[in-house]
């Protein structure tokens, strides 16, 4: 099982890549539907890492 901060460093690193290479969100400055998607997978894992720490499920 992944610990909450391999998937927080994981969802980062995939967004981070994608606004790189995507036309779109890097050239158009305007975030496609696999950006947001992104987003919200690494506001989650954030969210979770936060939960784990609190201590609260």
């Amino acid at each position: 099982m992944t610990s909450p901060e391999d998937a927080l460093q994981q969802a980062l690193a995939t967004y981070e890549d994608h606004a790189r290479t995507c036309r779109q969100c890097h050239y158009d400055a305007v975030p496609c539907a696999v950006s947001k998607h992104l987003l919200r997978v690494y506001n989650n894992a954030r969210r979770q890492q936060m939960r784990a720490n609190s201590g609260v499920r």
